[in-house]
């Protein structure tokens, strides 16, 4: 935003209008004084003894008449001086008055950004506080490894607040989508509660990373930070190597969409597992050299690197538990839909559905379940989506559903809103707002019956068309791991060689591990 000129050029001190207009009074009191004191004193008595009369005395009368005359001018000129500059002042307080409606020279006001330019910033605030959130959340995990809960109880505080903040934040910003509120200026405002929100979470976060680093001491020593670290990356190397037989079991056994949420998982965790094998051989070769601050720096990239490894390998290890709890749960799901469709069909008159309506609904529910039950002994099929199907469809009946349907809808909830934030975590550097907000608002109803999986899934496909759409300037650093090391957030991608690891704290201390 450029700033005005005004404020450049020094100000000059103006007297109150009250203040001036007794000036210029005074000024006219002592003009008309001194043009009348002349007439006030000339009938007055002479002190100086009179002269004869005669011819000298005669004489003197056209003297006088002259002199009086001439004491008239300055007084006159006085008196025009102070009514000219009181019309003066006069003409440039209307001009100003037509110009401006506050008192006194102010700034010019900076202008208003349009609603197109509001949204964007709104988003980038979204985007940059979820980042510093996830990041900051992945750093405390060590910090706790290593001195415990309690030490760590005041950053834990911050990230809970900094959460809350973002939360609100996301929630506004849904309702702004769903165009709620209605009015332009009530809007406007809303999106300067959306960036304020996240401006707040990112102080939270700031305030408290200076003593994060303290209490690491990485710059004095990060011998026992890095035994931490290659602790995990062996257990994750020998994790992924299970992970890819894993996923390779759950395609024999099921349908292809069953292992479709965790494709290209195996893989993705090799490569972060590349990166981090050459981070710390570099966090431990400057240790030794002495280099504290590039071994600090290596290590926090390090640390990202084995937090992705490990969210993938996650993923596929708890998708392969859900699908056997969800193969379990089909037939007692199918029972109770059944039953629950039955008591519709005697009960329909109870509901706010038509009788229309409701006929429709239930022809959907009953092929719903015929074609669950015809899948079940026709091969490999997918039972999380067969869950979905089932509860969808008893849901449309606003009929009560039995306890096996709830467990079986939070089931599914829990398997699609963890699957999506895998992926966002993972690719955080390519996904964007509305994605991330409704990841956000799919958490939030979780227990709530199928909104959350629906959320969750839209959520999913504007993640993966954001990857899809996103451009990378570091994809001949393949080899190295550095191109998915930049897509998932680890690092920031601020330098050429990939910019500095993402580090406890807000917008302005995430970045802090810059090369000296």
């Amino acid at each position: 935003m450029t700033p005005s000129p005004i404020r450049g050029r020094p100000r000059r001190i103006r007297a109150p209008l009250r203040v001036r207009v007794a000036l210029a009074a005074a000024g006219a009191l002592v003009g008309t004084g001194w043009l009348v004191l002349p007439m006030m004193t000339a009938g007055g008595g002479d002190p100086v003894p009179a002269a004869p009369a005669g011819p000298v005395a005669g004489s003197a009368a056209p003297g006088q008449d002259e002199t009086s005359v001439t004491d008239l001018v300055l007084p006159l000129a006085a008196l025009g001086a102070a009514g000219a500059l009181a019309g003066y002042g006069y003409l440039r307080r209307t001009r100003r008055a037509r110009t401006r409606t506050t008192p006194g020279v102010v700034p010019a006001a900076p202008p208003v950004p349009t609603a197109a330019e509001s949204e964007r910033q709104a988003r980038a605030a979204l985007v940059l506080a979820d980042d510093c959130v996830r990041g900051s959340r992945e750093e405390l995990v060590y910090v706790e490894e290593l001195f415990g809960a309690e030490a760590v109880e005041p950053f834990t505080h911050a990230l809970r607040a900094a959460e809350t903040e973002l939360s609100a934040a996301f929630a506004m910003w849904r309702r702004y989508e769903e165009g709620v509120p209605e009015d332009a200026a009530a809007r406007r405002q809303a999106l300067v509660g959306v960036v304020g929100r996240c401006a707040e979470a990112g102080r939270r976060l700031d305030a408290e990373a200076a003593e994060l680093d303290r209490l690491r001491g990485l710059e004095q020593g990060v011998t026992a930070a890095l035994e931490v670290a290659e602790a995990r990356f062996r257990e994750l190397a020998a994790r992924t190597a299970a992970a890819q037989a894993t996923v390779a079991g759950l395609r024999e056994r099921h349908a292809p969409s069953a292992s479709a949420p965790v494709t290209g998982y195996v893989e993705q965790a090799k490569d972060r597992l590349v990166f981090t094998t050459e981070r710390l051989n570099e966090a431990r070769q400057c240790a030794d050299s002495g280099e504290l601050s590039r071994a600090a720096r290596q290590l926090r990239a390090a640390e990202g690197g084995v937090t992705q490894a490990g969210v993938l390998v996650d993923g596929v290890e708890r998708l392969a538990a859900r699908l056997r709890e969800a193969a379990a749960l089909v037939p007692a799901a199918l029972t109770g839909a059944e039953a629950e469709i039955a008591g519709a069909r005697k009960e329909g008159g109870r509901t706010s559905l038509t009788g229309g309506e409701l006929r429709a609904r239930l022809a959907h529910a009953d092929a719903a379940s015929a074609a669950v039950r015809a899948e079940l002994t026709g091969g490999p099929h997918d039972p999380l989506d067969a869950l979905r199907r089932i509860t969808r469809a008893v849901e449309r009946l606003e009929a009560g559903r039995s306890g096996v349907l709830e467990a079986a809808a939070l089931l599914v909830s829990r398997a699609s809103v963890d699957a999506t934030e895998e992926f966002v975590a993972v690719h955080r550097a390519a996904v964007g707002a509305s994605a991330r907000a409704r990841l956000a608002q799919a958490v939030r109803a979780l227990g709530s019956g199928t909104e959350a999986d629906v959320l969750a899934g839209q959520a999913r496909e504007l993640a993966e068309r954001d990857v899809r759409t996103h451009g990378n300037p570091f994809a001949d650093g393949h080899a190295t791991g550095l191109t998915g090391a930049v897509l998932g957030g680890i690092l920031l991608a601020e330098d050429p060689d990939g910019g500095p690891p993402a580090s406890f704290g807000g917008p302005g201390t995430r970045s802090r591990r810059h090369l000296p």
